[in-house]
């Protein structure tokens, strides 16, 4: 069994075969699927989601890159649905910082993450850190904030070896890993094969970053077992020993027994 712990089924590139998309995954044993929060616009889609298939698991956050002006508003309304019912999420997430595309609100993104984090220590539930171009102010915020109660996955890991090992001191976090890792020119099979096997979990960021041979495609959950099968070729081990390991970090990380998965 595999585990998809971060793909966005709910947008609007499922629309017309989002049914389809969930059977061709189960067909691949991806039999569970975590989905993410984006802003306000992706509740209703993906709580729709979860009640249709209960396979899928939503967490529930703001993502950096929906860190606008009205970020108060927006802050507030997703800590008001996510305290009315935590237990309906497995992860505070998605949340983190993204300075790629914009640095206008860096310092309102820092404010942000700094405050989903306190949620999540609060309700005991994991973080879903996207990070991108931002590892140094993450990891900045991380030394202060982070406690034995803090747990996460760092969602699409590209970072290096030493960024890896800054995020393996804190301890509970582990290490999402999607299709880059089957990209020719990426550089993270080097970084990954460093790292011990008890600390990944797969992934897709579905609809975005397929694995080869998908790549410029849309991507989805069923392509899950090629990103194992690249894992398999870095450790030099069964596919069958990714599904087991990679399905039990997961379901510890986000206490997915609790939804029933086993």
């Amino acid at each position: 069994m595999f585990i998809d712990t971060h793909a966005h089924l709910y947008s609007e590139e499922f629309e017309t075969d989002l049914d389809e998309t969930i059977f061709r995954a189960q067909q691949g044993n991806v039999n569970y699927i975590l989905l993410p929060n984006i802003d306000l616009a992706s509740i209703n889609p993906m709580i729709a989601l979860s009640k249709k298939f209960p396979n899928c698991i939503p967490m529930m956050g703001l993502h950096p890159g929906y860190v606008k002006e009205d970020w108060e508003r927006q802050l507030s309304f997703i800590e008001q649905k996510l305290f009315e019912s935590p237990e309906q999420y497995c992860a505070v997430g998605e949340i983190g910082m993204d300075l790629f595309w914009d640095i206008t609100f860096c310092e309102e993104q820092k404010i942000v993450f700094r405050k989903q984090i306190q949620w999540a220590k609060d309700l005991k539930l994991p973080i879903a850190i996207h990070c991108r171009n931002a590892f140094d102010e993450i990891f900045e915020i991380l030394d202060r904030e982070n406690s034995i109660e803090l747990t996460g996955v760092f969602h699409c890991f590209t970072g290096n070896l030493d960024q890896a090992k800054h995020i393996l001191n804190y301890s509970g976090f582990k290490f999402g890993i999607g299709g880059v890792i089957t990209y020719k020119k990426s550089e993270l099979p080097e970084v990954i094969q460093q790292i011990d096997l008890e600390h990944i979990v797969l992934e897709t960021d579905a609809p975005y970053l397929p694995p080869v041979p998908y790549r410029g495609k849309r991507n989805e959950s069923s392509y899950i077992p090629l990103v194992a099968e690249k894992l398999a070729e870095i450790y030099n081990c069964p596919v069958s020993e990714i599904a087991e390991k990679t399905t039990q970090n997961a379901i510890h990380l986000f206490e997915l027994e609790k939804f029933g998965v086993k």
